[in-house]
């Protein structure tokens, strides 16, 4: 089935496209049973992925990026999804923190680290969540208290994603006496030779075992005044809800990537498998069943087009975005658990990439915020109308 043009696709988004595809297929792909075994990917792959212009795409090429747009973002995240190549998280690096520093970084610090982070030599990671202080953000516990040109942080973050290559870390503790909210900065960290910081071990998740993701620790780690995002202190809780929108529609477009791939595989695998005498597609549940799931995916992919041409207008706000990441995650779920089902007992052998894809995606409906927090953000937006 020849799926619609998208609307906002142009001859350079074809051609970056091509190259993520080639990319991910040739550097990623061939490696990706030996990564799962180590629970992360070689050092190596950030610094390829930098030759290759995929990393910073939509940074402006005066701090070393591509000068794209979020649109390019959102074509790397695509090809990055369909290849089941998770090995290394762009999104964060580039769609996340690279973002950070682009908009509430000073001029030395946009010199400092993102011509670095688009070449791959320095890989960076966002550090919110703690033991106790997941969705709930206002509660972190991480301190940075101010020592004359010094912060001193102390604190542990986890479920850090980059967590053992990152060189440069966006760390949200709290800072001066604001409670709650007011009460959180932003703080960039370089690990390099940082005195009072460490990484635990490598996390063991359920699904995306090439994605290396790690527990990080601060004990009373001096790290320089000047790293402190924005240039004043309690602004970090309003700096990380400005950027929430791009975050959350860049999980929706790897979402409806991870459901097409989902479908594109078992459409093969039900032509080619024999059931009583014929193929399993010949089947009238196994057609309703793929009809059904390619009208989701496919309402998913026109809203969240909408949602990338809303966001490129700057008219993406927060509970449309909520919407998109909640939707499609969990559809994206219910169309592998699908998919799956329609393998049969191969579609329970890490063999074939749908049970792979299946513990993959099951995390899509807990990071950048839980699903339950996505719905009670809208349920919010209706009580004002």
């Amino acid at each position: 089935m020849k799926m619609p043009e998208r609307p906002w696709m142009s001859e350079e988004l074809e051609m970056l496209r091509d190259t993520a595809r080639r990319f991910f297929q040739r550097e990623c792909v061939p490696h990706e049973a030996r990564w799962r075994a180590q629970h992360h990917a070689d050092r190596e792959i950030w610094s390829r992925a930098g030759a290759a212009g995929l990393l910073c795409a939509s940074i402006p090429e005066q701090y070393g990026g591509g000068g794209g747009s979020f649109l390019h973002e959102a074509v790397i995240c695509e090809e990055q999804m369909s290849a089941m190549a998770q090995s290394f998280s762009n999104n964060v690096h580039s769609g996340i923190v690279a973002h950070y520093l682009l908009a509430y970084g000073s001029e030395a610090q946009k010199q400092r680290w993102l011509p670095r982070m688009a070449t791959g030599e320095l890989v960076a990671a966002i550090a919110m969540s703690e033991p106790g202080a997941g969705t709930d953000l206002q509660r972190i516990k991480t301190q940075a208290r101010r020592d004359g040109e010094l912060y001193r942080v102390s604190g542990s973050k986890t479920f850090i994603t980059n967590g053992l290559h990152a060189g440069l870390v966006c760390v949200a503790v709290k800072t001066g006496g604001g409670a709650g909210a007011k009460g959180i900065s932003l703080l960039m960290v370089e690990t390099e030779g940082q005195a009072g910081f460490r990484r635990g071990a490598l996390l063991d998740k359920l699904g995306q075992k090439t994605l290396d993701t790690a527990e990080l620790f601060f004990d009373d780690a001096p790290v320089p005044a000047q790293n402190l995002l924005g240039g004043e202190e309690g602004r970090g809780f309003a700096q990380l809800m400005q950027q929430l929108p791009q975050e959350r529609l860049l999980i929706a477009v790897g979402a409806v990537a991870s459901m097409q791939r989902a479908i594109d595989d078992t459409l093969d695998y039900v032509r080619d498998r024999q059931v009583f005498g014929q193929p399993l597609l010949a089947m009238q549940n196994t057609r309703f069943k793929l009809a059904e799931c390619q009208t989701q995916a496919t309402v998913a992919r026109a809203f969240v087009d909408d949602c990338m041409a809303r966001l490129m207008k700057r008219e993406l706000d927060v509970p449309t975005a909520a919407m998109a990441k909640w939707w499609t995650t969990d559809t994206c779920c219910r169309i592998v658990d699908e998919c799956l089902q329609l393998h049969g007992g191969y579609g329970y052998m890490n063999e074939y990439p749908i049970a792979r894809l299946y513990a993959d995606v099951r995390v899509g409906r807990i990071y950048g915020g839980a699903n339950e927090v996505m719905k009670e953000i809208i349920a919010r937006a209706l009580e004002k109308q």
